[in-house]
């Protein structure tokens, strides 16, 4: 009973602050440390993000769709001389080179972030900088950009940010949205694109951790009813985050999130 609570409190947390800008990471840290919770493993990790991935797939599953169509066309010969004017062919190339600078981050980075793991303290001062560039971000006049208006180095600059939110506190969702506003951007295709720029990060950890439970011959069985269960509450709280998000995104009320990162991460800094 009790494992199958802790899965249900830590879905919860991952679905939820995987898409609100207040740090997944950092938060499932805190709450394992706050309320003695532990994932049940790295398969349990593996299954959670696995959740998150299908709230971006449920969600955006329209422009996705129209995505892979937009590819799918160049097999028509007539297709490939209008290769950049397709609005959807361009969103994707854009979400495929905003990966580029993130998984380059990750790989220079990696020992770094473990360390930063293993830090409460760390995770509250990252907290303070994530509440920092939210209240720059929602000071600024919405832009104006769309998806075509929207350049090569624009992706690459969100990518960064993305990148530097592998550590534990810096909300990727918040660092990634932050970045896309301060391009000019317009708020709702900001939301999108930082949304859908998650979505292949999710798949390629999700991989890589599958690739190291069968490295490491790890079972499956006995689990399996804590594992759906961890699935289904963070693909839920998923969901639900997503779409809360980016009404008060476009409803220039992201300094709420702000002042919540600043008042967590000072909790943590001065009585943890």
């Amino acid at each position: 009973m009790q494992e199958l609570l802790n899965a249900i409190i830590i879905g919860l947390v991952q679905g939820l602050t995987e898409f609100l800008p207040v740090s997944s990471s950092g938060h499932l840290v805190l709450s394992q440390y706050l309320l003695g919770v532990e994932m049940p493993g790295m398969t349990f990790e593996i299954f959670l993000h696995f959740g998150t991935l299908i709230s971006v797939f449920w969600v955006f599953r329209r422009r996705l769709w129209k995505i892979i169509l937009s590819f799918v066309a160049l097999f028509k010969k007539d297709e490939w001389a209008q290769f950049t004017t397709s609005t959807d062919r361009w969103f994707g190339l854009l979400l495929v080179l905003g990966c580029i600078p993130t998984a380059l981050i990750g790989f220079a980075l990696e020992d770094y972030v473990t360390q930063a793991f293993d830090s409460v303290k760390f995770v509250g001062i990252a907290l303070l900088v994530t509440g920092i560039l939210l209240w720059i971000a929602d000071a600024l006049p919405g832009g104006k950009k769309d998806i075509h208006r929207t350049k090569i180095f624009d992706a690459l600059f969100i990518g960064t940010f993305q990148g530097l939110a592998i550590f534990p506190g810096i909300s990727r969702s918040g660092s990634t949205i932050s970045a896309a506003l301060f391009r000019r951007m317009d708020k709702r295709v900001a939301a999108e694109y930082s949304f859908l720029l998650s979505a292949p990060v999710i798949l390629g950890a999700t991989l890589l951790e599958v690739y190291d439970l069968i490295s490491a011959n790890v079972e499956l069985a006995g689990h399996w009813t804590v594992y759906l269960l961890g699935v289904t509450v963070s693909a839920l709280a998923g969901i639900f985050a997503i779409n809360f998000f980016i009404k008060l995104l476009v409803n220039n009320k992201l300094r709420y999130f702000s002042i919540y990162c600043w008042i967590v991460g000072l909790v943590v800094i001065v009585f943890l």
